[in-house]
């Protein structure tokens, strides 16, 4: 839903209400994850979408229905994979949506959740899927306050602890709870749909390369830096905009700077009076993905020097080098999409095998899994 939040929030701030559908639930090769979300405002406007285009059209008439009749529903579209094609839902699997009206007067939640996702601060929305609480109440939580109520103090309560506690991870997904709040199977279904600020993607070494890295890390979501200590190269004029330029020793920099579990590190610099002090500073905190550029033996030479600098077993093993899948890259922007790829793959658990030569459902797994910090002697270079 981020990415349809300023338009939803102009016709909140408005006074004008829209039908909202949410994916609350997946299963097998559905298109898009948990979240994903579409809406239908004044004079029939559509942002976003659900499917990727499969179910959109019946999306559409059940937003304008409940838009109308102001009762929220929830839906499921699912099909088998060999009748998926002549009903509409290429990929066959299945969504659930949540499709609700939203408006000012109805719905407090949504205007404190546009606020905090404006002002960066990480929020969750709790909306009450099924069950004997009102469906589409809404709550949405921060780290310090609450607006909104799903009714029963005791089911408000519970929420909003699993919503906080939440928070860090960003998680998003279906709970369930008895009428008052107990932990039980059978009674109100809520979906807790998390809103953290961007990830971190952060390029040491303000290269050409480091420029393709650096759009392909905006393009991604990512909130990107580049660093580098020497100003003639670490210019904003040679990067994208909204990419922050740091002139800085890259390892003072980092040290300085505030990285979590879903950071992102790219090391471009392949020079050991960078690399050494920078690598050995990445590798002793949280990151998801520490990647380092450079040939076979600048990997080996840089692996010594690492170990002479106190590096354990466990803190090399992260380190990911020669960066990259094997694409036979070989301009900056085949190299960006070389690291892009690595980087995604290793967020969902892919194999980096083409999609023809595998079997089975093609999204595996709509929950990020924790980056691995493998490393990647056997990998091809960029």
């Amino acid at each position: 839903m981020r990415e349809i939040l300023p338009s939803l929030n102009g016709w909140y701030a408005a006074g004008r209400p829209f039908g909202l559908a949410t994916v609350v639930g997946v299963s097998r090769s559905a298109p898009r994850g948990p979240g994903a979300a579409m809406a239908v405002g004044p004079r029939d406007e559509v942002v976003g979408s659900v499917s990727g285009g499969c179910v959109e059209g019946a999306v559409f008439e059940l937003a304008r229905e409940v838009l109308e009749s102001g009762q929220a529903r929830t839906e499921t579209f699912g099909y088998s994979d060999q009748d998926a094609f002549a009903v509409g839902l290429t990929c066959g699997g299945e969504i659930t949506l949540l499709v609700r009206r939203v408006a000012p007067e109805e719905d407090p939640s949504f205007g404190a959740l546009a606020e905090a996702v404006a002002e960066g601060r990480p929020v969750t929305l709790a909306t009450v899927v099924d069950g004997p609480a009102p469906r589409g109440a809404g709550l949405a939580v921060w780290a310090d306050g609450v607006t909104g109520s799903l009714g029963a103090a005791g089911l408000t309560a519970a929420v909003t602890a699993d919503a906080r506690g939440g928070l860090a991870l960003g998680a998003t997904g279906r709970r369930h709870y008895g009428a008052h709040g107990e932990r039980r199977e059978d009674d109100v279904t809520v979906f807790l749909q998390s809103f953290a600020p961007p990830p971190r993607m952060l390029v040491f070494g303000a290269i050409d390369y480091a420029a393709a890295v650096a759009r392909i890390g905006d393009f991604l979501g990512y909130r990107v830096t580049v660093c580098d200590a020497r100003p003639v190269f670490a210019t904003p004029k040679r990067f994208p905009p909204g990419v922050e330029v740091v002139v800085d020793w890259p390892h003072r920099y980092l040290g300085s700077t505030r990285t979590d579990g879903r950071t992102v590190i790219c090391v471009l610099t392949h020079d050991p009076k960078f690399d050494v002090p920078l690598l050995t500073e990445a590798l002793r905190r949280p990151a998801a993905y520490i990647g380092a550029m450079g040939s076979r033996r600048t990997h080996e030479d840089r692996m010594a020097r690492l170990g002479e600098a106190g590096l354990t077993g466990p803190e090399l093993a992260r380190l990911r080098s020669p960066i990259g899948l094997d694409l036979g890259a070989r301009t900056p922007e085949e190299v960006a999409v070389s690291v892009a790829a690595e980087i995604v793959a290793l967020r969902w658990g892919g194999s980096g095998t083409p999609l023809g030569a595998t079997a089975g459902a093609i999204h595996q797994d709509h929950t990020p899994r924790e980056l691995s910090g493998r490393t990647a002697a056997g990998e091809g270079t960029s």
